[in-house]
């Protein structure tokens, strides 16, 4: 059966930089996801289009296809005092925000100096080349639950 629109995918990927640091991968825990459904980024499903139970592919998917390029105008300074209520404040903490649209967004702490914070809403991988190995195990019709809700239910089914 070939990996295409409403169908499961179980697989192991490994993610790489172009600097070839790990950044991610599925180790004893496969992936499963429902393909056209928007779950992976459109380079990767784009890739997998066709193949097969056994396919081991290797690819590099630019920034335009992955997360997208780095944003500038989602880097902000704040005044420390935006963040009421937060005792200590460290570079990696993690925040929900609202955009100007009200839209929701995580925002991460970059930098602090002073009496300042450097937040940017950009994804972590943002602006980077991702270069995956991917090795399918398993390709099944998805259920009309699963393609309902959008997700894999059972064991393994989570979302990425």
């Amino acid at each position: 059966m070939t990996i295409e629109e409403k169908r499961v995918v179980t697989m192991h990927y490994k993610l790489t930089d172009d600097a070839g640091q790990l950044l991610d991968e599925s180790q004893d825990n496969p992936l499963l996801y429902i393909h056209g459904t928007n779950s992976l980024i459109p380079g990767l499903e784009k890739q997998l289009e066709g193949k097969t139970i056994g396919d081991k592919i290797t690819t590099s998917v630019p920034p335009e296809e992955g997360y997208g390029p780095v944003m500038p105008q989602l880097i902000q300074n704040l005044p420390k005092d935006t963040f009421q209520g937060v005792e200590n404040i460290e570079v990696g903490m993690e925040f929900e925000a609202s955009n100007e649209n009200d839209e929701k967004m995580i925002v991460r702490v970059e930098a602090i100096d002073g009496e300042e914070i450097t937040i940017n809403g950009n994804h972590p991988l943002a602006g980077k080349t991702l270069n995956f190995d991917v090795d399918i195990i398993d390709v099944r019709e998805a259920s009309e639950e699963e393609l309902g809700h959008g997700h894999v239910h059972g064991e393994g089914g989570h979302q990425h």
